[in-house]
């Protein structure tokens, strides 16, 4: 009854308390005068698209409706009073030259399929396939059998396997997954060792950093790569990401293996890991195991065959369609809420740039007096202190949109330390390191679940790893880049 009181409580406070207060602080940046803001030639559509920016920004952040719905009422409040498409008395009379560009209504209803967004569609419906014909399990049982029964090796296993998994998979479902198959494993483990921690805590660390290795293992990735070749064409393929990324995603998983064996040390002296489950060998098993490794092969080399990584992506949801293996029962269960957050924040990036907010911005602040090195550190360290605090999606759509323009205004200022691309694809490898809190990733909520991880554990771990991370990936960045 207790516990009832205080969720009714918590619901009321976000609800009744800080709802109004953004509203209030939206409203007032809509309303006050142009020259509040310090920019010169501010338009009165760009002072608009600040104020919704801000809204979607404190919305995120407070979680006061779920991330999807504020992507989504993102976009129609956008619609409504930016676009050019929008209620007539929000277009001035006649239209004033101070009024500003208007934003296509088009190229924001677009959004809701950008290409980004059926790269993950891609993406969801493998694993979907992968689960219902039990390609998981048996991969899994595949892969976990070279490392034995010794403690320190099933701990290697499970840190390399859900890696490899999370680059392709949901980090939470995969999390979840693995977690099903170590619960039985840490029953076995002795009540007063320290590796059972070691083990609960290799499922969020390996999550989290597995889905750095794919355009398509977290969505900031794909939000990063989205600006760079659609906004800024830069041309990165799939193959281009991963031949950086995995090496890069390998040598962290062995730094967190070393991290882990020496913070939680076994006591026993062998495991026994039982992965129960038999895929049955129908015609469906097949097209789903075919489909797989043909379409990872098609990502990888998209660069030789000259197919888009997109395209590429639909390549399943076609054949899965066809041939039955994907019904319309299973289309409930691809992630619609991650697809239409990413499309809030792709959203947001097209109304910055078509506004001439984003141009406004870059003059207005002084990147050029700034040693570029300092840009990259310090946007890489916001992005990476307020993922600790909401989901790295809501981050990447806040921090991207900004830092692309910025980006673009500082120009050949940029190159000695890699570019744009090291800009943003550092932001977007900083979000996915942010691992210091239950509340911070999905899986690190998982782990500590089970009742054996405290979160002094998580923060010590995910600071030590964070830090790493963070040297490691800008280094690779700046010296070799994608």
């Amino acid at each position: 009854m207790t516990t009832m009181v205080k969720k009714e409580r918590k619901f009321s406070l976000k609800h009744f308390v800080m709802l109004p207060l953004v509203i209030a602080v939206t409203l007032l940046l809509w309303l006050v005068p142009s020259s509040f803001f310090g920019i010169d030639g501010l338009t009165v559509v760009e002072q608009r698209t600040i104020a919704i920016f801000v809204f979607a920004a404190l919305m995120w952040m407070f979680e006061i409706i779920p991330t999807w719905a504020t992507s989504v009422i993102t976009i129609v409040i956008m619609l409504l009073t930016i676009s050019d498409s929008s209620i007539w008395f929000m277009k001035g009379s006649g239209v004033p030259a101070d009024m500003g560009t208007f934003v296509s209504y088009k190229s924001l209803l677009a959004t809701f399929a950008d290409p980004v967004i059926m790269l993950f569609l891609g993406g969801f419906v493998l694993a979907i396939a992968a689960t219902k014909v039990g390609l998981d399990v048996q991969l899994a049982r595949v892969l976990l059998w070279p490392f034995g029964k010794k403690p320190r090796f099933v701990l290697l296993g499970f840190l390399i396997v859900i890696g490899i998994f999370s680059m392709f998979m949901s980090n939470t479902a995969t999390a979840a997954m693995m977690l099903t198959f170590l619960a039985p494993v840490l029953k076995t483990l002795p009540p007063d060792g320290k590796g059972k921690i070691g083990l609960a805590l290799a499922i969020p660390i390996a999550a989290n950093l597995g889905g750095i290795g794919t355009p398509i293992g977290t969505p900031p990735n794909a939000i990063a790569l989205s600006y760079l070749n659609d906004t800024l064409h830069m041309g990165i393929g799939f193959g281009d990401w991963m031949l950086v990324m995995v090496p890069y995603v390998f040598v962290m998983l062995l730094i967190a293996w070393g991290l882990l064996l020496w913070m939680f040390p076994f006591k026993a002296k062998s495991i026994e890991l039982n992965i129960t489950g038999n895929a049955e060998r129908t015609p469906h098993t097949y097209i789903v195991w075919i489909t797989f490794a043909v379409t990872i092969l098609l990502w990888m080399l998209d660069k030789v065959t000259g197919i888009n990584s997109n395209v590429v992506a639909m390549i399943p949801v076609g054949v899965f369609c066809v041939t039955g293996v994907l019904t319309k029962e299973d289309l409930k269960e691809i992630n619609w809420s991650v697809l239409w957050m990413v499309a809030g924040g792709i959203a947001l990036g097209v109304a910055l740039n078509s506004t001439g907010l984003a141009e406004h911005l870059v003059n207005a602040i002084p990147f050029g007096s700034w040693l570029p090195l300092v840009v990259l550190v310090a946007s890489g360290f916001l992005g990476y202190f307020i993922s600790n605090f909401i989901s790295n999606t809501a981050a990447a759509n806040l921090i991207v949109p900004i830092l692309s323009a910025v980006g673009v205004g500082m120009g050949s200022a940029l190159d000695p330390v890699g570019g744009v691309k090291t800009l943003l694809v550092g932001v977007a490898l900083s979000t996915s390191l942010a691992m210091l809190f239950p509340i911070s990733t999905p899986p690190n909520a998982l782990a500590h679940s089970t009742g054996l991880v405290t979160t002094k554990d998580m923060t010590k771990v995910g600071l030590l790893l964070g830090v790493i991370g963070f040297i490691l990936g800008y280094g690779l960045l700046i010296f070799i880049g994608i």
